[in-house]
Order: structure tokens, then C-alpha cells, then sequence
């Protein structure tokens, strides 16, 4: 009886390890997913790479300027009512990862595709992917337009130049 349960023990440790490894890829990632591994400590920070990654959905390419103190108010109002119950704009680990310095990790592309397609986003990126199972949360999905989007971007720009 007790060698069964020990088997069966076995058994189930090495199928959650083998549906883990086979998550993150099986080895058998590209050469910038490898750099992008790191600690679970410090697996929110951007990939050493020459490429830029600018993830998966509707944002190809974003055009920074001088930062647009309106639209950081309004991305700032959006932010507090849809994302503070998982982020905190310091570097502080709540629900999700502390946002301060984003916008000095990730590309302008990729943080608008994370915050308008998380789900494809986790799907489909090896940084977002990271960040799932450092968290073990879901992104939720808040259906923010393209422009909420861009004024959460502002705001994020506008507090990282502040602070950083």
C-alpha cells in the first residue's frame, strides 16, 4: 500500500515537472528567449537583446515625443480605477510586478500590447510568459482602447522621468 502511494506520489511530481519544463519551451528557445531568462526575482526586467520586442496585438509601432502632461492625467485616472488592485506604480511586488522604471524595461509597443491583449500577450510573448509564472496570475483582460492605452503610457513615461 505504501509503495503504491509512493509510485503514485512520483508519478505526479514528474508529470508537474515535465508540463512545466514543456511551458517554458523545453529547451528548445530561440536565442533571445534564453537571454530573456532570469531569477524569479528579477524576471520583470527586459531581455539583453539587439531586437526590440515589441510583443503580440494591435501596436506595431509608437511615436514618443516630448511627454503630454494631459494625457498622463488622463492615463493616470484610468490606471487608478482599472489597475491598482494588481500593480503599484514603486518596485514593490503586489498582485503583479511594481511598475516604476517600466517604460526603462520595455519597449513603448510592448507595454500598449500588454495592457490591451494581456491574454495573447501570455499566449504568445517570452517575457509575458515569464511574468505568469513568476506571478501565477492572469493579466486581466480590462478592454482598454488604444487611446487609454497610450495615456497609460503617458503616465507611465511621465512618473518614470520623474523618479528615475
Amino acid at each position: 500500500m505504501k509503495i503504491t502511494k509512493l509510485i503514485i506520489s512520483l508519478f505526479v511530481a514528474g508529470s508537474v515537472s515535465f508540463i512545466i519544463s514543456c511551458s517554458s519551451g523545453g529547451g528548445e528557445e530561440s536565442e533571445s528567449e534564453e537571454s530573456a531568462e532570469a531569477s524569479s526575482d528579477d524576471s520583470y526586467k527586459p531581455a539583453e537583446t539587439k531586437a526590440r520586442n515589441i510583443g503580440v496585438g494591435p501596436i506595431k509601432h509608437v511615436e514618443l515625443g516630448p511627454i503630454d502632461a494631459a494625457k498622463a492625467q488622463i492615463g493616470k485616472e484610468v490606471f487608478e480605477s482599472k489597475c491598482t488592485s494588481c500593480h503599484k506604480m514603486t518596485d514593490e511586488k503586489y498582485v503583479g510586478p511594481g511598475l516604476n522604471g517600466v517604460t526603462k524595461r520595455r519597449e513603448p509597443e510592448w507595454i500598449m500590447n500588454q495592457i490591451m491583449a494581456p491574454d495573447k500577450m501570455t499566449a504568445e510573448d517570452s517575457i509575458a510568459k515569464e511574468l505568469l509564472a513568476t506571478y501565477m496570475t492572469q493579466m486581466t483582460n480590462q478592454n482598454i482602447t488604444e487611446e487609454q492605452s497610450r495615456n497609460i503610457l503617458e503616465y507611465f513615461r511621465q512618473h518614470d522621468a520623474a523618479t528615475n
